[in-house]
């Protein structure tokens, strides 16, 4: 691995389990919602919300990477429905996002990234919202890159390009782990880059993928194949 001059990493479901992340944040929308626009919650359950999310997102052929929009647009909807004139939009993403980032690593994160961030700079690739800063873990990465800067979401190539430009160093200089086989596996080696299956469970790889070069468990693991 010594060709390994950078490390770009997955967040969701590779640092911490995102399933019950985002419940909790959906759940503390529907509770400002209602606090402040009581008719909303009146109205539309959870299931309500997330059917106009897809909705919503359906209305924006090539903009499923903008996940901020996706969500304020949903929240202007659910307003607007029901007969609300005020835009309550990036209040109540400011509140999503204030859930959505009360997030618990995995316990072997803290430990293995600092580990990792004195092997080679880290870069945190996301298809999601999460503040590194809010969650405490952004002394490790001296960069991040969103779906939305990127303007596609993985595996687009623009995603694993715009994080190797920001580390300055071609593909096959970086390497890349997550938890996707395809969205993280496939889009990395595709483009050239050291791929790494981050296993957290017990899922099966998929039949019609190539196998993958590299399998780890966790983060320590991942810092004992960098011989970190």
């Amino acid at each position: 691995m010594d060709h390994v001059k950078a490390i770009c990493l997955d967040l969701d479901d590779t640092l911490w389990d995102l399933g019950p992340v985002i419940e909790q944040a959906e759940r503390a929308v529907l509770d400002w919602f209602d606090l402040h626009y009581p008719r909303i919650t009146q109205r539309f359950s959870l299931q309500d919300m997330r059917a106009m999310r897809r909705a919503v997102e359906a209305e924006f052929p090539g903009r499923s990477h903008d996940l901020p929009l996706l969500r304020r647009t949903t929240f202007s909807r659910l307003a607007g429905a029901c007969g609300y004139t005020e835009d309550p939009s990036d209040a109540a993403f400011a509140e999503f996002q204030r859930a959505r980032n009360r997030v618990t690593p995995y316990p072997d994160v803290h430990p293995a990234l600092a580990r990792l961030a004195r092997r080679a700079p880290l870069v945190a690739l996301t298809d999601g919202t999460a503040d590194l800063r809010v969650i405490g873990l952004s002394q490790y990465f001296t960069a991040v890159v969103t779906a939305a800067d990127a303007g596609a979401a993985k595996p687009d190539p623009r995603a694993f390009r715009l994080a190797c430009h920001r580390l300055g160093l071609e593909p096959g200089q970086v390497l890349h782990a997550g938890d996707h086989p395809e969205k993280d596996v496939g889009g990395a080696r595709a483009l050239g880059m050291t791929a790494v299956w981050v296993r957290r469970s017990d899922r099966d790889w998929p039949p019609q993928l190539p196998d993958p070069e590299h399998v780890v468990a966790d983060m320590a693991e991942l810092a004992q194949l960098l011989g970190a």
